[in-house]
């Protein structure tokens, strides 16, 4: 049985994790308005991930006889002046995410709960992909600037992204 403040940090999490998917959502129209099909595909695997993320986490608190308490998903950004702006918002909310992890697991350690510090282990691990790949693309939106050209290479290069379903925990 899930202690109540691991359960509740646990909670808030699935909310982040519902949150993060709808603000990719978001971003993915932004593309979508742009033409930009290979962002669009890049959005929309970053949206499969951070569902995969919340089911994970609350198929977690099912497991250990916790109590679910979904509660309302903030609205996202929804406006954007260039994909360069977009992805200093992916990895700001990447960092921001990165640290409520780290707060989750902080709430393990506190509580003596070793099976929630090593499910929570994956998900350390995963924010450091998170925001290495966020920075790279980043990057790379800062290298080429206002090349339009280069852009739609990146474009056609992100649309080469497949999603993979994690095996969580």
């Amino acid at each position: 049985m899930l202690n109540e403040k691991m359960n509740a940090a646990l909670n808030e999490q699935v909310n982040a994790e519902m949150y993060s998917a709808y603000l990719y959502l978001s971003m993915q129209a932004y593309f979508q308005k742009l033409n930009l099909m290979g962002f669009v595909n890049w959005m929309n695997i970053q949206v499969q991930e951070e569902m995969a993320h919340a089911r994970g986490l609350y198929d977690y608190i099912q497991e250990r006889d916790g109590e679910i308490i979904l509660d309302t998903i903030k609205k996202p950004d929804q406006t954007w002046n260039s994909p360069l702006e977009v992805f200093e918002a992916v990895l700001a909310h990447e960092q921001l995410v990165t640290s409520l992890i780290n707060k989750l697991a902080d709430v393990a350690d506190e509580t003596k709960d070793r099976a929630a510090g090593l499910f929570l282990q994956w998900y350390i691990k995963e924010q450091v992909e998170e925001e290495a790949s966020v920075s790279g693309v980043l990057e790379t939106l800062r290298m080429i600037k206002d090349d339009k050209h280069a852009l739609l290479l990146l474009d056609k290069d992100l649309a080469t992204r497949v999603f993979n379903p994690p095996v969580i925990g």
